[in-house]
């Protein structure tokens, strides 16, 4: 749909400074009711497929229990079909998604990174729709995947449909659709700070978007608000009182950052490697791929029913510690292979609650073991559960402070901060230039969406010294010059524009093609013309302006050379033109910078 005008109230709201109070606060309820029915649908569908049919329901943590649904069918687990549960799963998910919406295959998060970088910030109204249903199907069927996602490209979905129906620009259509993914993450995870954190860190490795900062707040509290007020707000994940880290406990910390630097790494070869090299190169329809994604779930399930969807159950068991310390660890590889199976195949769902349950094990393996071997060095283990699951996210997302906040809301774990921040940068330096998302940018100098603002950006940190080449000597004329001669400096000596000067020294005026054109068509008027008479206005530069003031006066004064004048000395003569700047030199500097910096 392209953008159209809009008239009277909605025309004034979009000239208002505080129109992203009202767009936020939109954006938010349309979210937060959207992120509630998500959650009850996903629940109920779970309860039926996993709890009434398999016998199988997975454990739950505290702030995810917001329904009662009552238990599941007494009995033995039905090991066979829930084996084959995320086959099933997978078959429908792929049907779902091939059929209405291919796009809304894989991690949401990542399609919606490409929405806003390459899609001017368009997602169609169809997507969040199959993507809704495509996850419930995975999700329920037991795929290792993640609600973000689903929930990212959903939120992003609403918030660009919102800003096409205003008939919003594409700038400001990025900026809804961002505040669409912080209102679902929000609501979803009851996290509204580190959620419009994320929603604007996660676009980039080493950038953020903070002209969105402020609509994605404010709908992100405002998802929140309205999921809780619907189904209620407890924390996800009941943690301990712990007290602040000791300085004892810093190597330990180090250790688990540099642990997780090469298992980050070993994801995002594995999760890249199935979704290209693998399921990419099968020579079979795609709509087939996620099923036998479902399958290999199904066949490490045998041996690790926990990494059956997100798992953030069993995540909350190593936070209390009754996992054994061998089964966090063949979990942390299983869910790794498992997740990679899910989506790597084009199921939908997304990778934050996996990195999460990985980062999760890790830190567990690191924490209970240290504390086996090194107990003074280790005196609150289940710290190390918590603090692996940001910093490994931080590390495999180049996204460190959004998961900082999102981990310590979901848990209340705000005294573990200095060792997050601690883990989560470390790990993000060792691990620069990697991304679970292969959408994601480096920089905004890197992003198609603000090509724009790289051309000023760049332009002003260029001189017009860097660019044009002194010519001494060169030719001017004078107001009382005949039209003859200048006539063949422009037209015989090709001289792009002449510079007019008065008897001073004083530039006056520039002559250019355009300027001569009228009068070489009346040619009876020739003899009776002078400079004076066809010149255009007097522009100029010195040597250290910067290329963007270069780039408005060509483009004001249409001319396809600028004289460049010498710095003018307090009671002296007037400034020399000590040269004169091409436009095409200057866009051809401007092309090579453009170039460094995206190999840089």
């Amino acid at each position: 749909m392209a953008d159209r005008p809009q008239s009277g109230v909605l025309a004034r709201l979009r000239e208002s400074p505080t129109r992203w109070i009202a767009y936020g606060l939109a954006t938010g309820v349309a979210a937060g009711l959207v992120a509630a029915a998500f959650f009850v649908c996903l629940e109920v569908a779970s309860h039926f497929t996993l709890g009434q049919l398999a016998h199988a329901p997975p454990p739950a943590p505290p702030g995810e229990k917001l329904l009662d649904l009552g238990g599941h069918a007494a009995g033995e687990p039905r090991r066979f079909l829930f084996f084959l549960l995320p086959t099933i799963g997978g078959l429908i998910s792929g049907l779902i998604v091939y059929r209405f919406a291919p796009e809304a295959e894989g991690p949401g998060t990542d399609e919606m990174i490409r929405a806003f970088h390459q899609g001017r910030g368009r997602i169609a109204p169809r997507v969040p729709v199959v993507k809704g249903l495509a996850t419930i199907a995975t999700l329920a069927s037991g795929g290792s995947a993640g609600k973000e996602g689903p929930i990212a490209q959903i939120g992003a979905g609403i918030g660009s449909y919102i800003a096409t129906r205003l008939g919003l620009s594409a700038r400001d259509r990025r900026v809804l659709l961002l505040a669409g993914t912080a209102g679902g993450l929000g609501a979803i995870f009851r996290a509204p700070l580190g959620s419009a954190i994320t929603s604007i860190e996660v676009l980039y490795r080493e950038d953020f978007e903070s002209d969105a900062l402020v609509p994605c707040v404010i709908s992100s509290v405002t998802a929140y608000v309205v999921f809780v007020s619907l189904l209620g707000g407890a924390r996800i994940f009941d943690v301990p009182d712990l007290p602040l880290p000791g300085l004892i406990e810093i190597p330990g910390y180090l250790l688990l950052a540099l642990v997780a630097v090469p298992v980050g790494s070993l994801y995002i070869s594995v999760f890249n490697g199935m979704r290209d090299r693998i399921f990419g190169a099968l020579p079979i329809p795609r709509t087939l791929k996620p099923m036998l994604g479902g399958l290999g779930v199904g066949v490490i399930g045998l041996a690790y029913p926990e990494v059956y969807g997100a798992g953030w159950g069993y995540i909350q068991q190593a936070i209390s510690g009754s996992l054994p310390l061998t089964l966090m660890a063949g979990l942390l590889f299983a869910k790794l292979f498992a997740t990679s199976l899910t989506i790597g195949s084009g199921g939908s769902g997304g990778v934050f609650g996996p990195t999460l349950f990985i980062g999760g094990m890790l830190g567990g393996v690191i924490g209970f073991g240290g504390a086996a071997l090194f107990p003074a060095f280790f005196p609150n283990p289940e710290a190390y559960v918590l603090v692996g699951m940001a910093s490994f996210f931080a590390g495999v997302a180049s996204a460190p402070i959004g998961a900082m906040l999102m981990v310590t809301e979901m848990t209340g774990g705000y005294e573990l901060l200095p060792p997050l921040m601690l883990v989560s940068v470390v790990a993000i330096i060792l691990a620069r230039g990697k991304s679970i998302y292969a959408s994601q940018m480096k920089d905004r100098f890197h992003s198609p969406a603000h090509l724009g603002d790289l051309t000023i950006n760049v332009l002003e940190e260029m001189h017009v010294a860097d660019v044009f080449s002194e010519a001494p000597g060169l030719k001017t004329v004078t107001p009382q010059t005949g039209f003859t001669e200048v006539r063949d400096l422009v037209v015989v000596a090709h001289v792009p524009t002449v510079p007019v000067m008065d008897a001073e020294g004083e530039l006056v005026g520039l002559v250019t093609a355009e300027q001569l054109r009228p009068v070489m068509d009346e040619h009876q008027l020739a003899p009776f013309v002078v400079v004076g008479d066809i010149a255009g206005p007097a522009v100029s530069l010195q040597r250290d302006d910067d290329l963007y003031r270069a780039h408005e006066l060509f483009r004001a004064s249409g001319c396809p050379q600028l004289p460049v004048l010498a710095e003018r000395e307090e009671g002296g003569d007037a400034p020399a033109i000590i040269g004169m700047l091409d436009y095409r030199d200057m866009m051809q500097a401007y092309g090579r910078e453009l170039a460094r910096r995206r190999e840089s």
